[in-house]
């Protein structure tokens, strides 16, 4: 049984990973630690198990072998750090840091001290993303030129996501680095290349202090095009996925799940649109984490779209600061 220190309940999505640990036949939470004392006792009296207020004491129990970080974004590194030398093991919440430079201190810091990282990419173990990846490996659209990926909510216009996810001081930002980072690292995926510019708008419909209504570009080497949507402020926007290239397209979503194609390069796909199966997810991003610990391997694509994931939403909120847009080369390492 793997024995888990839970650092913070601050994310919307803390219990679901604390559900999801407690379901695992081989792990069970056994601790808490939590920048919000008030909130860490109740959420460790619920489970019966003990509080900390100290992280660092926590971190010492010899039993404990990894932790689930769900803390403010502004924490991340500070948190993970204390955990990658203490030997613990870790699963996280997107984005794995705020900055590239911060991403790549955890990610040395974890190389160095030889555990297992995981961050939580849900919708790259999901059947679409799974049955779309492979029509890509198939090359049956052509040439990719552009992918759109939207995801939104009425998060903040019927007023059910918690406030502190309004504070830019503990989330860098709203809507586009909470929900957006979902299509983001979807179109980098679906992209099949590293982008080298964002552009990004971002909207303040309900006035908060973080953007409810977010738009990012991303251009491309080859001349393809990314366009990322995310918004805290709709009722009835669908999650959509497009992917256009230069001999057909797919799209999901539009508005029904549905998986569709229409293509010049397989024949049963050229007169009209056609409705492709969806498989079933892969495992969660919890139990690859679990797997890697008892296997000793490395989530390495996982990383990979994490670092990207963080590189993409640095540029973004830089370029909407400043009004221009941001190469990924020009950020600091």
């Amino acid at each position: 049984m793997i024995k888990i220190g839970k650092i913070s309940y601050w994310h919307v999505h803390a219990w679901d990973y604390t559900k999801q640990a407690g379901e695992h036949p081989d792990t069970e939470i056994v601790a808490v630690w939590d920048e919000n004392p008030q909130r860490g006792r109740e959420a460790a009296d619920k489970q019966g198990v003990a509080f900390y207020e100290s992280l660092d004491e926590m971190l010492s129990r010899d039993d404990i072998e990894g932790v689930i970080v769900d803390a403010p974004t502004r924490m991340h590194r500070e948190v993970m750090l204390k955990a990658a030398a203490a030997g613990k093991h870790i699963f996280t919440e997107k984005v794995l840091a705020p900055t590239l430079h911060e991403a790549n201190e955890i990610l040395e810091a974890v190389k160095r001290h030889n555990v297992k990282l995981t961050v939580s990419l849900p919708r790259l173990n999901d059947g679409y993303t799974l049955a779309i990846r492979d029509i890509l490996d198939q090359e049956l659209l052509g040439k990719i030129t552009l992918v759109r990926v939207r995801l939104s909510h009425n998060g903040a216009t019927a007023g059910w996501l918690p406030d502190h996810f309004y504070k830019l001081e503990d989330t860098f930002g709203g809507a586009l680095i909470d929900l957006g980072c979902h299509p983001m690292y979807l179109t980098r995926l679906f992209l099949q290349q590293e982008p080298v510019e964002v552009k990004a708008e971002y909207g303040y419909v309900t006035g908060k202090e973080v953007e409810d209504n977010a738009v990012a570009t991303l251009s491309t080497p080859s001349g393809a095009i990314g366009i990322v949507e995310a918004g805290f402020v709709n009722s009835f926007s669908p999650f959509c996925i497009e992917v256009h290239g230069t001999d057909g397209t797919l799209l999901y979503g539009t508005p029904d799940e549905k998986l569709l194609i229409r293509t010049t390069r397989k024949e049963e796909y050229q007169n009209g649109w056609v409705e492709l199966p969806v498989p079933g997810p892969r495992e969660s991003a919890f139990q690859q984490w679990v797997s890697h610990i008892q296997n000793d391997t490395t989530a390495d694509e996982n990383l990979m779209f994490a670092l990207e994931l963080t590189k993409l939403m640095e540029a973004a909120n830089q370029s909407a600061r400043e009004h221009r847009g941001i190469r990924i080369s020009d950020l600091q390492a």
